[in-house]
């Protein structure tokens, strides 16, 4: 049975939307990620067949946010909607178990699904290492998990769901990648305005002098 949908307040005004989906292979944690960021507790169990959405608000670097968390089950036969709520996504959080090499090795496919549903690949994501506490199982070093990191240009943390390690931490870098490339958008459209306008202003002041021309010749 699903968890229930969990929401800590109503929406304010004036409060920023993000949403945001969590990727990942079924078993990896991103439920147990997703309920301690949005409960502050640890769910042993969830059906990995289950799709959950969750909201949640939070203060991060001192600007109030709300959190539309899309928690997407990891089971191949669940699938058909994948290419809607990764066009819909503003950001996503790209799970691993650092017990299962096979699910670090399937975040590369979900990092590349994402760019080419986007047509781009610098939509905001982070990597996540889940299960950190369980160290002696460990299969994929804390160095691969880095450099995979550094490939996708995201920022990288080792999580534990039942020990709540980097939870928020993930959850918060995400909303600054966020917020980062919009003002990266931003001062790029401001810089094409500027140029496109400086370009109208001097065909204009070229189109002034031939008209002054066309009068004095007359």
């Amino acid at each position: 049975m699903s968890a229930p949908q969990a929401t800590n307040s109503q929406q304010k005004p004036g409060v920023r939307v993000y949403k945001v989906v969590i990727l990942g292979d079924g078993g990896v944690g991103k439920s147990a990620l997703t309920m301690q960021f949005v409960c502050h507790r640890f769910l042993d169990y969830h059906d990995p067949t289950i799709e959950d959405a969750y909201q949640h608000q939070a203060v991060i670097d001192g600007e109030a946010a709300q959190l539309d968390i899309l928690d997407t089950a990891g089971q191949p036969e669940f699938t058909a909607m994948r290419d809607q709520y990764m066009r819909e996504g503003e950001g996503f959080i790209i799970c691993y178990s650092m017990i299962e090499r096979r699910s670090f090795e399937e975040a590369i496919a979900y990092k590349q699904l994402i760019d080419r549903v986007r047509n781009r690949d610098d939509i905001p994501c982070v990597l996540a290492a889940n299960k950190c506490d369980l160290e002696e199982l460990r299969k994929v070093s804390t160095e691969e998990g880095r450099q995979l990191a550094q490939q996708f240009d995201c920022p990288f943390y080792e999580t534990s769901a039942a020990l709540r390690t980097n939870v928020d931490d993930t959850f918060s870098s995400l909303i600054r990648e966020i917020r980062r490339k919009e003002k990266e958008a931003m001062i790029a459209l401001e810089k094409r305005n500027r140029k496109r306008n400086r370009a109208r202003r001097i065909q204009n002041f070229f189109q002034r002098i031939n008209v002054f021309k066309r009068t004095e010749s007359s």
